[in-house]
């Protein structure tokens, strides 16, 4: 039921959830960001079921506890703790050169150099460190990433011989998993004066903690002191200010007291090196959230950035997919170990052409590298992260997250739709409708992360955009519109039938306001009431005079047959509206003792002429129904008089009967509810169509049915039965018309009444 400007609530209720909406997309509060990245998850993981094309030359060299026990137990020529000394690893690089492999990163950090590792006996008899064994093996290879960390950088032995650094840091979420990546980090390269103070106990400085202010480097102490490194504007400090002036000849007095270096995470280096991609020359629009790779080739990769310059990782490679190449550590250093002793024979080169990232798989001890990813629920081994980088760039396919922009439209577009159909159906329908249309769009969400790695929002749209103004919007429907439901049943019960007010209580459309209709309209007066009341006061005061009755005995006297007056007259009236509401009519008004009603407002009704006329006719008849039962109690009454009489009491008055004169007509008139708020509302209808029903009706005499040629054409149209009956009558020319009128009269005595007893009845005038 839509009442007073329909679309007025539910687009007031919508608008501001939908600002409210909004402001969270903008905002994205933590709660609501963790609920979404929870069904990012699980979006995931359906993805793993349907296999997108990765690259085909990504690799695992894991260390196992197999490998940590083969080694222990010197099966392969060497016996070594759990904390294996570089040559080990510099026989695994050696060995997947030996095989080919393209690219070589390794998640394995390096802090120090270890003098206390034993050295390697080399084939011709010497020995060489074993550092020196691994930095020599690093630059033979030529393609080896080694991982760093901000706060654990490989010594310089080993960074100057490998291919390049890879920063292997996380970047995890607040939950603790695993979801995004930082393309690069800004390394600070101190200058060697600054790391000496830093590695000096007696300062207690600590770089990190270092603050850069314009023309000037604080450095905090350990005692909370201060030391402050003036520098220009290029940010270059004087020599001076930590070696004095004493400075070896030819040595600049000014030097850069850091510089800064961008390092790449290591799946992206992993990629890059493999496609060729130049990393020096990377265009990053932070802004934009983009960054532009190109290769020499004019290969180009635009890898999409969020605000704080991490992306989203695609979870595509688990470490067990079968796609991935993977070999224990310990099986190729058991194969490097055999190339030595000369045996080849049999040795597979299984990674000719691969990009293997070597980590470990081992457990239960502190080379555990494991943690929660959106692939599963249980911890996974975190090096996958590097391959899964580097697929991305190798397929060019990336997770992108939808622009603000797009969400905004999305939830627009999601908000208006549920309001509409929140508002247009009943609230059951609506609310499975509303669910399904969430399921649909939950779907939908999921179909293009897995088939285009596109993340659409779910928890906003659904929650926010769906559920909550359709939540609301029933909740209005039920509170403030049942008032209003409460409100119309209470003018209508009155009026018109039960049945009438619920059909009008359900339908979609309701107006109440002013408005223009086609109607008939009803008038029915009860003939004789005011001779009755006149000859009823004329017997009360006869009967008080006669006897002599005391003022306050001639009152109740009064009383009693004004009550007998009010029951008789109201007897009639009841029986005309009930009639009225059998046949679908709206009760106007009671005037005096004359009845109003229409038919075609508020309810449509296409055959009101035939329906007023019809419930006129049964007007007529319960009227003469009633006539005859009261003209039979009668003799009865009469019978309790004399014994009234006898007794001293004054008699009962007896039964009257009364005529009906109807006048209908049928036109178009202003409907509309009149009144106020503050008095009292009345449903009616006005206009020249209705003075000339009340002009029929005055012309109508006792027991007749006047209708206006209007009113009869209509019935020669819906029911020519009915009007074929009718009988036309000389015109009149009412009061306040200029023009005679052509009436017609409907006859409605039943075929089996007789007409003498009709006319006794509707002229009879009981004594007292």
């Amino acid at each position: 039921m839509k009442l007073h400007g329909p679309w007025r609530a539910p687009a007031l209720i919508t608008g501001a959830v939908l600002a409210l909406v909004a402001l969270a997309r903008v905002a994205q509060p933590g709660f609501l960001e963790r609920l979404e990245r929870l069904t990012y998850d699980q979006r995931v993981r359906l993805a793993l079921r349907f296999p997108a094309p990765v690259a085909t030359n990504l690799g695992f060299v894991f260390m196992s506890d197999e490998s940590i026990a083969a080694v222990k137990s010197g099966e392969l020529g060497y016996r070594f703790g759990l904390y294996w000394p570089r040559q080990v690893y510099g026989r695994l690089i050696e060995e997947l050169a030996t095989q080919g492999a393209e690219v070589v990163a390794m998640d394995v950090l390096f802090g120090e150099l270890r003098e206390d590792h034993p050295s390697v006996h080399l084939a011709d008899g010497q020995f060489i460190e074993s550092d020196e064994y691994f930095a020599h093996q690093l630059r033979r290879a030529g393609n080896v990433i080694l991982a760093t960390t901000p706060e654990l950088e490989p010594p310089p032995l080993f960074a100057t011989n490998a291919a390049a650094l890879g920063d292997i840091s996380t970047d995890k979420d607040p939950d603790g998993s695993l979801r995004r990546a930082r393309l690069f980090r800004t390394y600070r390269r101190w200058h060697p004066l600054f790391k000496q103070v830093e590695a000096d106990p007696g300062y207690g400085i600590d770089l990190r903690q270092a603050r850069c202010e314009p023309g000037r480097i604080v450095l905090p102490r350990a005692n909370g002191e201060e030391i402050v490194v003036p520098v220009d504007e290029e940010n270059r400090f004087d020599l001076a200010d930590f070696v004095g002036e004493h400075l070896p000849p030819g040595t600049p007095r000014k030097a850069r007291a850091f510089t800064e270096e961008r390092v790449w995470h290591m799946g992206v280096v992993l990629a890059a090196r493999a496609l060729g991609l130049d990393l020096d020359r990377a265009q990053v629009d932070l802004r934009a959230g983009r960054v532009l790779l190109r290769s020499t080739n004019g290969l180009e990769r635009i890898i999409p950035l969020e605000r704080d310059g991490t992306f989203w990782i695609d979870w595509c490679l688990p470490p067990d997919d079968p796609r991935l190449a993977a070999e224990p550590v310990h099986r190729l250093l058991w194969q490097h170990k055999q190339r030595l002793l000369g045996q080849t024979n049999g040795l597979s080169e299984n990674w000719r052409g691969r990009l293997a990232v070597i980590g470990s798989s081992a457990q239960g001890n502190d080379l555990t590298d494991r943690g929660i990813t959106p692939i599963a629920e249980r911890e996974t081994l975190l090096v996958s992260k590097h391959w899964n980088v580097a697929n991305s760039i190798l397929t060019g396919r990336f997770v992108r997250r939808s622009s603000l922009g797009t969400d905004l439209a999305l939830l627009t577009s999601l908000a208006v739709l549920t309001a509409m159909i929140t508002w247009r159906w009943r609230a059951f329908t609506a609310s499975g409708a509303v669910a399904l249309l969430a399921l649909l769009y939950a779907a939908t969400a999921a179909a293009v992360y897995v088939h285009h790695r596109y993340w659409l929002p779910i928890v906003l749209p659904i929650g926010g955009a769906m559920l909550l103004p359709h939540g609301l919007l029933v909740t209005y429907r039920v509170v403030f519109e049942e008032r209003e439901r409460r409100r119309v049943k209470h003018i209508f019960s009155k009026v018109v039938s039960p049945e009438v007010v619920n059909e009008l209580l359900q339908a979609e459309t309701l107006s109440l306001g002013g408005t223009r209709r086609e109607v008939t309209v009803l008038f029915a007066d009860v003939r004789g009431f005011t001779e009755l009341t006149d000859r009823t006061h004329e017997r009360v005061a006869e009967y008080v005079s006669r006897h002599g009755l005391s003022p306050r005995a001639a009152e109740a006297c009064y009383e009693e047959f004004a009550r007998e007056l009010l029951a008789t007259v109201n007897l009639y009236l009841s029986a005309v509206a009930d009639a009225v509401k059998a046949q679908g009519g709206t009760l106007d008004k009671y005037i005096g003792d004359c009845v109003m009603a229409f038919w075609g407002a508020p309810q449509s009704n296409p055959h009101h002429a035939v329906a007023c006329v019809r419930a006129a006719m049964d007007a007529q008849r319960r009227i003469h129904e009633l006539n005859q039962r009261r003209a039979a109690e009668n003799p009865q009454r009469e019978l309790e008089n004399r014994a009234r009489a006898v007794a001293g009491l004054p008699p009962r008055p007896l039964l009257p009967t009364l005529a009906l004169g109807t006048g209908i007509n049928t036109g178009t008139v202003t409907v509309g509810l009149m009144g106020s708020d503050a008095h009292l509302w009345n449903y009616t209808i006005f206009g020249r169509e209705v003075n000339l029903a009340s002009r029929l009706e005055g012309v109508s005499g006792r027991g007749r049915i006047i209708i206006s040629e209007t009113t009869y054409q209509h019935l020669q149209r819906d029911d020519p039965a009915l009007a074929a009956t009718c009988v036309e009558l000389e015109p009149v020319t009412p009061k306040g018309f200029n023009r005679p009128i052509r009436i017609f009269e409907v006859p409605w005595l039943p075929p089996e009444a007789k007409a003498e007893s009709f006319q006794t009845l509707m002229i009879a005038r009981p004594d007292s």
